[in-house]
């Protein structure tokens, strides 16, 4: 195992422990977005360009959309409940 696979491993290690300490859902979408982004760096040192790519768009872009979109519907339908009551 090269210096450099054993860096970015413990980049990545770093960078899940980073996930889990955030409390903030909207922080941790943006800290998810740079952990898909630091596992793809990963593959692509392990050659494995194919999966770094799909690790872009899925753990980088999809995901943490997704997040956000469903957090930015929460918070519409609480603050419609709110004015409701």
């Amino acid at each position: 195992m090269t210096p450099l696979q054993i860096f970015i491993l413990l980049f990545v290690a770093a960078g899940g422990t980073g996930v889990v300490l955030t409390r903030d859902p909207a922080s941790q979408a943006i800290v998810v977005s740079f952990y898909g982004f630091l596992l793809s760096i990963l593959f692509f040192v392990f050659q494995a360009p194919d999966v770094a790519l799909s690790q872009i768009v899925v753990g980088a872009v999809a995901l943490p959309l997704m997040i956000l979109l469903a957090l930015a519907r929460v918070k519409k339908q609480q603050r419609e409940y709110d004015k409701g009551r």
